[in-house]
């Protein structure tokens, strides 16, 4: 961790104290803290959570699909959707009757209701609007994907500007945060994403029959098997080099792996749905691809932002969240780049970076301090399956055709 990155988190505690104590006027009193319960059934888990205004968890509730998508090779909307209907108001009662709140003592609802499966938004929404109705409190709409770039200022005291990465099965894309719903956005995935692109992989390999791997889902198998693979033994073609922007990549990589994977099994004299013996060097070449096209695009970001000064040379930090930063291998390598290039790199706890209630909480009470969003009249209210974040600045980007210089010593140094 950089110096950078060390005082932003050490300033984290302090900046919590000093928020509890601008609650209180000069008289002494107190003001009323501010309750907010997030729902989040954007994709495949249910969570729900109760934070306060002071950044505090007070309960939380998660239920993940993964073993029964892992079944099924794959998340299928109409089974998500009844997995969240089964389960929501259970994740709710919970994270309720942890934190000790009643519906009545909340500040107001929030809830992902863009981008994501329709099937699973809906269920999502319609429990929410079922509440606030009931109950006469606000309703919060919520962007998933700017959920995903403020949860890192739940953990640490990290002031707009910054340069924030998103990582998932869904989603890919690189924008800068200027305020709690003001983006910029830089580029993002022209197909499909790294997660997505990941599980693929990992079922075309039949990875759930390896003895190692039968319980992981996708990208978590390609990550462990990765560890003990010399990906040396096979190269991949990076995506978009021909293209100095900022956007991202995935489905021809897939289509090269999966050629590979049908000649190596031919070579093999093996069928598909059997194990590769090259299966370890397989998973770590591509992880490894998929790495360093996502080191790349986010090394053009940060040189475009200090160009043109959208970002301060003196504190500039890429904040990198979403299921994929998990990935411990994509990780190291973004650590790297960020510090070589003096940039602090900050990233949320494993749990948080997934989809959970807590992050759609600490969205909504960021939207309260700011009086963004806060809906009295839930008329008129829809989900969205696809939702743009931000102003759309890629052109300009591409427009710059900054050229990255070669990763081989941040690459060495990561290793």
């Amino acid at each position: 961790m950089n110096n950078i990155a060390k005082s932003l988190l050490k300033s984290a505690k302090h900046g919590r104290a000093a928020w509890l104590r601008s609650r209180s006027d000069t008289t002494g009193k107190r003001h009323p803290r501010k309750l907010v319960l997030g729902i989040e059934t954007s994709c495949d888990d249910t969570g729900a959570a109760v934070v306060d205004d002071a950044g505090c968890v007070l309960g939380e509730a998660l239920h993940c699909q993964k073993e029964v998508h892992l079944q099924t090779g794959g998340i299928i909307p109409v089974v998500a959707q009844q997995l969240h209907r089964e389960n929501i108001e259970r994740v709710v009662k919970e994270a309720l009757g942890t934190s000790g709140v009643s519906i009545p003592d909340l500040t107001a609802v929030a809830t992902t209701v863009k981008p994501g499966l329709a099937l699973s938004l809906g269920v999502g929404l319609q429990y929410s609007l079922g509440l606030v109705n009931k109950y006469q409190k606000p309703f919060i709409p919520i962007h998933h994907m700017e959920a995903h770039a403020l949860t890192i200022r739940l953990t640490c005291q990290l002031e707009f500007p910054f340069l924030v990465l998103l990582l998932s099965g869904g989603h890919c894309l690189l924008a800068v945060a200027q305020g709690v719903s003001d983006f910029l956005l830089l580029g993002q995935s022209i197909d499909t994403a790294p997660g997505d692109m990941l599980d693929k992989v990992a079922r075309r390999l039949s990875l759930r029959k390896h003895p190692e791997c039968h319980n992981m889902a996708g990208g978590q198998a390609i990550e462990h098997l990765a560890q003990t693979g010399n990906r040396q033994q096979i190269m991949f073609r990076l995506p978009m080099q021909q293209y100095r922007n900022c956007d991202f990549s995935f489905s021809g990589l897939q289509n090269i792996v999966n050629n590979t994977i049908t000649r190596k099994e031919k070579e093999e004299g093996i069928q598909e749905g059997e194990i590769l013996s090259c299966v370890k060097d397989i998973a770590a070449a591509v992880q490894h691809t998929v790495a360093v096209h996502i080191m790349q695009r986010t090394y053009r970001a940060m040189l475009f932002c200090m160009k043109n000064s959208i970002l301060s040379s003196k504190n500039a930090a890429l904040v990198v969240s979403g299921g994929v930063a998990s990935n411990q291998y994509i990780r190291k390598g973004l650590q790297t780049l960020a510090d070589v290039n003096d940039f602090a790199f900050l990233c949320p706890s494993p749990r948080l970076c997934t989809d959970n209630g807590v992050m759609i909480a600490w969205n909504g009470i960021e939207r309260l301090r700011v009086g963004l969003g806060v809906l009295r009249s839930t008329e008129g209210i829809r989900y969205e399956p696809k939702a743009p974040l931000g102003i759309d600045i890629s052109k300009r980007v591409a427009e710059d055709s900054i050229r990255v210089p070669r990763l081989k010593k941040i690459l060495r140094l990561a290793s």
